[in-house]
C-alpha cells in the first residue's frame, strides 16, 4: 500500500508537471504553423484541459500525500509537498476562473481577433497585460510542481525519519 501511494503520487506530479512543461511547447508550434489568430484558438481551448486535469490532480496530490503521512508511507514529513501542491492549485485555479475569462472579455470586446486591432486599444492592452501576468502565474506553478517533486522525492527516500508519526 505505502508503495503504491508513493507511486500515485509521483504519476500525479508527474504528469501534472509534464503536461505544463510540454504545453509551451505545443503553443509554440501552433503559433509556428497556424495564424496568430487561429493558433490563440487552439491554446485557449487546450489550457483549461491542462488546467482542469491539475486542478484534480492537485486534490488527489493533497488527498494522497495526506493519507501517505498518516500511514506512514514517506520516511519524511510532506507537510512542504502539501502546501506547495496547495499553491499550485490556488494559482491555477486563479489563472482558470480570474484571468483567462478576462482575457476571454477582453478579446470578445476587442471584436473577436485580439491580432487585429491596434495595440494602443484599451482592450487589446488590457489583453496583453492580462496574458503576461497568466503567464507568470504559469510559470510559478510549473517551478512549484518541480519543487514539489523534488519534495516529495525526498520525502520519500530512505533516511533519518523526521517524521513525527514514526
Amino acid at each position: 500500500m505505502r508503495f503504491l501511494l508513493r507511486s500515485l503520487v509521483l504519476l500525479l506530479l508527474v504528469l501534472w508537471v509534464g503536461g505544463s512543461m510540454f504545453f509551451p511547447i505545443v503553443a509554440a508550434s501552433a503559433f509556428s504553423v497556424l495564424p496568430i489568430h487561429q493558433a490563440g484558438l487552439v491554446v485557449g481551448k487546450s489550457l483549461p484541459i491542462l488546467q482542469f486535469e491539475g486542478l484534480v490532480a492537485g486534490a488527489l496530490l493533497i488527498l494522497f500525500l495526506a493519507l501517505g503521512q498518516r500511514i506512514r508511507a514517506f520516511s519524511r514529513n510532506v507537510i512542504a509537498p502539501i502546501i506547495l501542491v496547495a499553491i499550485m492549485m490556488g494559482l491555477t485555479a486563479f489563472s482558470q476562473f480570474s484571468i483567462i475569462p478576462r482575457m476571454q472579455n477582453a478579446r470578445i470586446e476587442a471584436g473577436g481577433n485580439i491580432e487585429s486591432v491596434p495595440r494602443t486599444n484599451p482592450y487589446r492592452a488590457e489583453f496583453d497585460r492580462l496574458h503576461r501576468e497568466d503567464v507568470k502565474v504559469f510559470e510559478i506553478v510549473l517551478i512549484s510542481g518541480i519543487v514539489a517533486t523534488l519534495a516529495v522525492a525526498w520525502a520519500a527516500a530512505p533516511g533519518a525519519t523526521t517524521n513525527p508519526r514514526t
